[in-house]
């Protein structure tokens, strides 16, 4: 399986997102990060901004909705053309009926789980989704030190996924860096999230190559 890089614009700078988003052009996603200051304490962008991410992005868009009553708003991201919507499981009162509508809608259906919350509760219903978001720091801010005691739980998710025979990826998303790629590859990880360490660099590109470079030897077949 091909490791898929998603750098995380909560790096960026909003003053300059348009070229901030072509400056990584040889990673796979985007990675918009939707905060209200309610589900989290941190308020980033809303629906006018995404809806121009969609627009003008040379990438597909992951958008990471960390707000309440997700059941209401994600469709909007969904319709705005966003190709995967990603919400808290604790934050929506029907998971299932809301990965449906999102396939619906035409977009990809994804969850995301906190450091704190166990996985297998979700086991019985993960053919609904198409990714599973395992973070690896507290959600809310960008440039968190990673958590490696997650690495166990995306390594059970990943032998649950492989049980069942299903495709669902698993994102991991909080202090992944070329340090880190190795060990969340190994874990079964497929789809990482780099923000600081992508938007950090000097050449954003070659540090998308050199992240999935790293995880690819190391991803667990």
């Amino acid at each position: 399986m091909t490791i898929q890089i998603a750098p995380s614009i909560l790096s960026a700078d909003f003053a300059n997102l348009e070229r901030d988003l072509n400056a990584i052009s040889d990673a796979d996603l985007v990675h918009v990060d939707v905060m209200d200051y309610h589900f989290v304490p941190n308020l980033t962008i809303g629906e006018p901004v995404v809806k121009r991410i969609c627009e003008v992005s040379p990438l597909p868009t992951d958008i990471h909705l960390m707000i309440e009553d997700p059941d209401r708003w994600a469709p909007h991201y969904a319709e705005m053309g966003a190709n995967s919507v990603t919400f808290h499981m604790e934050a929506t009162h029907a998971p299932v009926r809301l990965a449906r509508q999102l396939h619906e809608l035409g977009s990809k259906a994804c969850f995301a789980v906190r450091p704190a919350e166990p996985v297998e509760p979700i086991f019985d219903i993960l053919g609904e989704f198409d990714m599973i978001l395992i973070m690896t720091v507290e959600p809310g801010f960008g440039g968190q030190k990673f958590l490696d005691n997650q690495l166990a739980k995306t390594r059970r998710l990943r032998d649950e996924i492989t049980r069942q025979g299903l495709s669902t990826h698993i994102e991991v998303d909080g202090g992944v860096s070329p340090t880190t790629a190795h060990l969340v590859a190994q874990a079964g990880a497929d789809v990482l999230v780099a923000g600081s360490a992508v938007y950090g660099a000097e050449n954003p590109n070659q540090r998308i190559n050199e992240i999935r470079d790293l995880a690819e030897k190391a991803y667990k077949n």
